[in-house]
């Protein structure tokens, strides 16, 4: 284990970034490249003016990005309407009700874990909550117009299953027709388990296979085991040319050491505790922040923006002053894990 002590490069949301698409405070930011090739970020919590609280609460919402920006920072180009106004992209009443089975259940607010491209279809799995950490269900949405509309697919999964660690996701497409995922619960209080599932079939909770031990022996099919133990909050997990050769990158916010570290796999089943790693950001106080440096108070999240190598690692980086509820706002940072093989 080493730093890689991240870099600054720009506030990607908050007064006189995202004003016009009525975003004053959000978070999260998981991004993905859409069927026509427009980038696509997701986030959580909105409101209109700076912070957390006020008018216009929505979740999730969606910007979109020029690839081209990345290396300077994300410049925005446009949302998921209508207008410029970035709207709630899936329909519910925050504080209102949703049925799940003959029941209505509360739901404060809907968040996403991520965005996956797969062919002409996006695919947004989000969290139904009750409120932060208790979740009801998880679900999938898909949009056919590159993230300017979206619609439930139906498919559903109990905030219980596999023990509560099939709550907050990151997926990542293969280059063998399947698409792999590594889930936690929403708690910040549990490791990891890994997941598979055609990418043809990815709407059918049948077809989702865990990874796990049988005696001495991992295998698909097998009860899930978990691949990493830990207090792990959010995920992303991408596959990235390098060197003529796929790598896979796993960032992970890790809320027992305060701090975000990235992994670099060989492929999505490489043994995670061996895999090299790097901590890219540090999480301190307010008064020890340095952003040039990769300190960051009250930081979490760390997405990987498509386009990133080794050498030119870019993630979305959350920041939210509870004490103060501003900041309260995505960051994009900048890295070298090359040296890491």
């Amino acid at each position: 284990m080493t730093d890689r002590l991240a870099t600054k490069v720009a506030d990607l949301t908050g007064p006189g970034t995202t004003d016009r698409f009525g975003i004053g405070g959000t978070d999260l930011g998981t991004t993905t490249t859409a069927p026509h090739g427009h980038l696509v970020s997701v986030f959580g919590d909105t409101f209109r003016r700076a912070g957390v609280g006020g008018p216009g609460w929505r979740a999730p919402v969606v910007l979109f990005a020029a690839p081209a920006s990345v290396p300077t920072g994300l410049c925005w180009t446009g949302s998921a309407g209508p207008g410029t106004y970035a709207r709630q992209v899936v329909r519910y009443v925050h504080r209102g009700w949703r049925r799940w089975g003959r029941r209505l259940r509360r739901v404060a607010t809907i968040l996403p874990t991520d965005v996956l491209t797969v062919g002409d279809d996006m695919y947004l799995h989000v969290m139904v909550c009750r409120e932060l950490g208790n979740v009801h269900w998880t679900e999938l949405h898909r949009s056919r117009d590159g993230g300017r509309t979206w619609q439930p697919t139906g498919t559903r999964w109990p905030a219980d299953l596999h023990s509560g660690l099939f709550q907050m996701l990151t997926w990542e497409r293969g280059a063998d027709g399947w698409v792999y995922a590594l889930t936690t619960g929403f708690q910040r209080a549990h490791g990891l388990l890994l997941h598979r599932v055609p990418e043809t079939a990815l709407t059918d909770p049948a077809a989702w296979q865990t990874w796990g031990l049988d005696g001495d022996r991992w295998g698909w099919g097998n009860p899930p085991t978990l691949v990493l133990d830990g207090r792990f909050g959010e995920l992303s997990l991408r596959r990235v040319r390098d060197d003529e050769r796929d790598r896979w990158l796993l960032s992970v916010f890790d809320d027992d050491r305060y701090r975000i570290d990235v992994r670099v796999l060989d492929g999505p089943t490489a043994d995670l505790h061996v895999a090299p790693l790097a901590t890219v950001l540090r999480g301190c106080g307010w008064d020890d922040e340095d952003h040039a440096r990769g300190h960051v108070a009250q930081l979490y999240g760390g997405y990987v923006l498509p386009g990133s190598t080794l050498r030119e690692l870019h993630l979305v980086v959350s920041q939210w002053n509870t004490s103060t509820n501003w900041p309260y706002r995505a960051m994009q940072f900048r890295t070298d894990v090359s040296e890491l093989l």
